[in-house]
């Protein structure tokens, strides 16, 4: 029998993973990868500022499966096969150890994404993968609805008897045609994780300030998220504004980033709460002066910009505060209007939300449905996820179910 030829286009974190799932379950077959840069595994080793956040300590699938807005019934499956726990366990074995940190993040020990990315790459070259780098790929070859091969960017052809594409998330519709040419429906790619730029806040003289929880909506839908929320120079980030970027990807691109963000800054209380506040302070610290007491563990500037806006000047005690200035304090605490006018990438993390319809895709096998012996893994894929390690561990599971299947 001739020998087996699999081909994996992509070399990242899925390629990496499909390529020695193709491996170790194929021992005798040749094994190329195949990448368009001239260097290999670029985001893992950009990932995490430079640390990978290897994926995250949630070992319940059920769970796991929560943190992806696109995509998390589909996984929930494949979490079967192969999971965060075996995530932790393959890189162990590979003497790699993985440390949990305080939010639940998985970093190497070394703190080092280099540890992630040698770690992939020796293995690849132990288990006999060829590596191709500057090798683009123009198309795929069928035959009856089977894979043949793939032409390169160079016009040379290269046979194969199975094919996995792990090529990426890309905003552009365009970049997913050598794909949609095979037959395949492509969701409208648009960007996920991103940060709201507020051109006209009045809140960029205090970059840098941060509160440890805070809920933000948006005007007129139904998306909310909680979580820590910084202020930066260009308006507002931090993982509220980064989960609610990923639930709410697709009505974000559809105001084409044009929109009013709501902020609470102090969720855990109500709006008779606050007020009770205000009433105990007038009783007890009649003669203290507002700007100077903040309240809620509010980040002192922060609570003295509340107060500006809420005309109570520097010389404002408890006792003088009106009725005017009382509401407006609450307002501005627990319904700030922040006016969106486009977006930030949220630094090397930036996902896309769409790709290949996992309609489409065997949700056992990574398999297309259309045609036989061509699969998929990745963000090539409809899913994705909020950070923390949860981005990487879709790449994990679907490159090594792939991979297992060829």
């Amino acid at each position: 029998m001739s020998q087996k030829n699999i081909i994996i286009i992509g070399a990242g974190a899925a390629g990496y993973f499909g390529v020695i799932s193709a491996a170790e379950s194929n021992p005798d077959a040749k094994i190329i990868l195949l990448e368009k840069n001239r260097t290999v595994l670029n985001k893992v080793r950009i990932s995490g500022g430079g640390r990978c956040n290897v994926t995250h300590a949630c070992f319940d699938n059920k769970q796991l499966s929560k943190f992806y807005p696109r995509g998390g019934s589909f996984l929930r499956n494949l979490f079967n096969q192969f999971n965060a726990r075996n995530t932790v366990e393959w890189f162990e074995k590979q003497g790699v150890t993985l440390k949990t940190e305080a939010d639940g993040r998985m970093f190497p020990d070394t703190d080092s994404s280099e540890t992630i990315a040698q770690c992939l790459e020796k293995k690849a070259k132990e288990l006999g993968v060829k590596i191709i780098t500057s090798a683009g790929v123009k198309s795929v070859l069928t035959n009856k609805n089977k894979v043949t091969g793939v032409q390169l960017l160079s016009e040379e052809k290269l046979d194969c008897d199975a094919l996995l594409i792990t090529t990426g998330g890309n905003p552009q519709k365009s970049a997913y045609q050598w794909l949609a040419d095979l037959g395949h429906q492509i969701v409208e790619p648009v960007p996920s994780l991103f940060t709201f730029n507020v051109p006209d806040s009045l809140f960029t003289e205090l970059s840098g300030v941060s509160v440890q929880r805070a809920s933000v909506r948006i005007a007129g839908k139904k998306i909310m998220q909680e979580g820590a929320l910084l202020v930066t120079h260009w308006g507002f980030s931090g993982p509220a504004i980064l989960k609610l970027s990923a639930w709410g990807a697709r009505e974000l691109a559809d105001t084409n980033y044009d929109f009013t963000a709501l902020i609470n800054w102090i969720p855990e209380f109500s709006e008779n709460q606050v007020r009770e506040n205000f009433t105990l302070q007038k009783k007890v610290s009649p003669k203290k002066l507002i700007q100077s007491n903040p309240q809620f563990t509010l980040p002192t500037r922060l609570w003295k910009k509340f107060c500006e806006l809420a005309e109570i000047d520097e010389t404002m005690r408890w006792i003088d505060i009106s009725n005017k200035s009382t509401n407006k304090l609450i307002e501005n605490l627990l319904n700030s209007p922040q006016k969106v006018k486009g977006k930030t990438t949220f630094k090397e993390e930036f996902v896309t939300c769409g790709g290949i319809d996992l309609t489409e895709v065997n949700p056992q096998t990574m398999e297309s449905k259309y045609i036989k012996n061509l699969f998929f893994a990745g963000e090539i894929l409809d899913i994705d996820a909020v950070t923390g390690g949860f981005n990487f561990q879709a790449a994990w599971t679907t490159g090594f179910v792939a991979g297992k299947n060829m």
